[in-house]
């Protein structure tokens, strides 16, 4: 359960624009009082030690601090209006899915933030300044310090102007994303939470299809996240076996089964309460479970560069390019048992995953429809496909792949391109079947 909270926590923050220029606003606020309270003893240090006296009056300092902040408040508009520009384009060309990717972009929060953190930081200096004779006060350290702010301020938005300017570009979002789901690949396959063993005794799964209870979901939502190590747990405590219906990233409507519960008569009103608390429920899809997320991101920026509109078949290929990558990933590693079991070799979940063969087909098959008469992306297409197989360890990975290939195959064989193209896409193949001469000829 507290898993579920923080990982619903951690994904709202890091998909907002307000968490991180906040955290940095406060600190700058109490930043502030520190420099005011340091101020006569540095200053005086400075005077004693390096010969450094200020002179500057009241009404100057006042003037700077002014400057500064009107300045500092000025830029985050600038860079609010860029990054809503930047959000536009994106949803507009790349696809609507994406935004939550560049929500994301830590670099673009920290950016707000230091401007408004140093706006913040101007004011809580400049009510310090007092001009009275008699009262009078210039805190000559905390201006300097305000002005080296403003000068890395400066720094700082030419470096946002850079960022953005590069993180628009169609290769690198589909970079980007093909990072991230390498990353999710490399977590996700094999799979490490709870133990792992031999295939349970078939009369046991039998009385689970047949006698098992329904634990019912209590919203809709899109399945973000469920936390496998707390069932497997609660599993224990109350001798419990669990099976998942419904895998992360599946749209779930309220009354669906999510699981289901063996003993059934063991599933009372007050295990209602921790089971919610292991799954987590949300309005989109997020990269922490879900693979298929990432591969259909990169396949949405492929089929839109392939779009009659569009016509860029260079971003559908470098797509290709990252979907590759991953998938040999997938091939060349061990796919997760569904059977997991406690400390003691007991039985307690069975968590169906992802596999290479329903992956796959999601990544190529959209692309590959899609393609229509551009020889380019059918060629490369072939391509990837003779890179992953390299990568296979096992048979119904290399047959998916053969017969995505195939495909592609056929449709130059039935006259879809031109003679030379149509012999190169034979050529590709017949390297291809080379690769997998059983699986071909089957």
């Amino acid at each position: 359960m507290v898993r579920g909270e923080l990982f619903r926590l951690a994904d709202r923050l890091n998909t907002s624009f307000w968490f991180i220029p906040l955290l940095m606003s406060s600190l700058s606020i109490g930043f502030a009082w520190v420099t005011l309270a340091l101020e006569e003893p540095v200053t005086s240090w400075m005077a004693d030690h390096l010969q450094w006296r200020f002179s500057a009056e009241a009404e100057g300092v006042s003037a700077v601090l002014q400057v500064v902040a009107s300045s500092m408040i000025t830029m985050a508009g600038v860079v609010f209006s860029m990054t809503l520009v930047a959000l536009s384009l994106a949803s507009s060309q790349l696809g609507p899915r994406l935004l939550r990717n560049f929500m994301s972009d830590t670099p673009t929060q920290l950016v707000l933030g230091t401007f408004i953190s140093t706006f913040l930081y101007c004011l809580v200096v400049l009510r310090a300044v007092r001009r009275s004779e008699e009262l009078a006060f210039v805190p000559h350290l905390s201006v300097m310090v305000g002005v080296l702010l403003a000068v890395a301020s400066v720094g700082v938005f030419i470096y946002f102007i850079h960022h953005v300017s590069v993180s628009i570009q169609a290769n690198e979002v589909a970079g980007r994303i093909g990072r991230e789901l390498i990353e999710s690949a490399d977590q996700l396959f094999p799979a490490g939470e709870g133990g792992e063993g031999p295939e349970p005794d078939a009369e046991l799964l039998e009385s689970m299809g047949r006698e098992s209870a329904p634990f019912y979901a209590q919203a809709d939502g899109y399945l973000q996240f469920v936390d496998v190590a707390a069932l497997i747990a609660l599993a224990r405590q109350e001798d419990l076996v669990f099976r998942l219906e419904v895998q992360p990233g599946r749209y779930v409507i309220a009354g669906t089964p999510l699981l289901r519960v063996w003993p059934p008569n063991r599933l009372t009103r007050a295990l209602v309460e921790p089971l919610q608390g292991c799954f987590v429920q949300g309005r989109q899809r997020t990269r922490a479970q879900d693979i298929e997320h990432g591969v259909e991101q990169l396949v949405e920026v492929a089929l839109r560069a392939l779009s009659p509109s569009l016509n860029d078949p260079f971003t559908a290929m470098t797509c290709i390019d990252h979907l590759g990558a991953a998938l040999s990933r997938l091939a060349a590693g061990e796919l997760p048992s569904p059977y997991r079991y406690d400390d003691q070799q007991r039985l307690r979940l069975i968590a169906p995953a992802d596999n290479f063969v329903a992956i796959a087909s999601a990544a190529f098959a959209p692309i590959r429809q899609h393609s229509g008469g551009s020889a380019a992306v059918n060629l490369h297409l072939l391509d990837t496909l003779a890179q992953i197989i390299g990568f296979t360890r096992r048979p119904q990975d290399r047959a998916v792949l053969m017969e995505q290939g195939q495909m592609i195959a056929h449709r130059a064989r039935e006259g879809g391109f031109d003679a030379q193209v149509s012999e190169q896409l034979q050529q590709r193949w017949e390297t291809l079947e080379a690769q997998c001469p059983n699986i071909a000829s089957a």
